[in-house]
């Protein structure tokens, strides 16, 4: 049985797609399924997009004073 995507946490979203992207590389996979494939990686690709847009937020939130002034420096790649 495949697990929701929305029940997913970042790390079992992460797997999922790389399988994806492998069995859609290796094109072991029908048509049909390989659309399937496809739309499944769509959703985890935009489930981990989310969660790191978050943990960004929650970083940038850690590394901001009281009044909103940052109290030290954190780069991010460019997403």
């Amino acid at each position: 049985m495949t697990q929701d995507v929305a029940d997913m946490n970042f790390e079992q979203a992460l797997l999922a797609l790389e399988d994806i992207v492998h069995k859609l590389e290796s094109g072991e996979a029908p048509l049909d399924e390989s659309i399937a494939l496809y739309e499944r990686g769509n959703e985890l690709r935009a489930l981990c997009q989310q969660r790191l847009d978050t943990a960004k937020a929650r970083i940038e939130a850690i590394v901001q004073g009281p009044d909103g002034s940052p109290t030290g420096t954190t780069t991010f790649g460019a997403g």
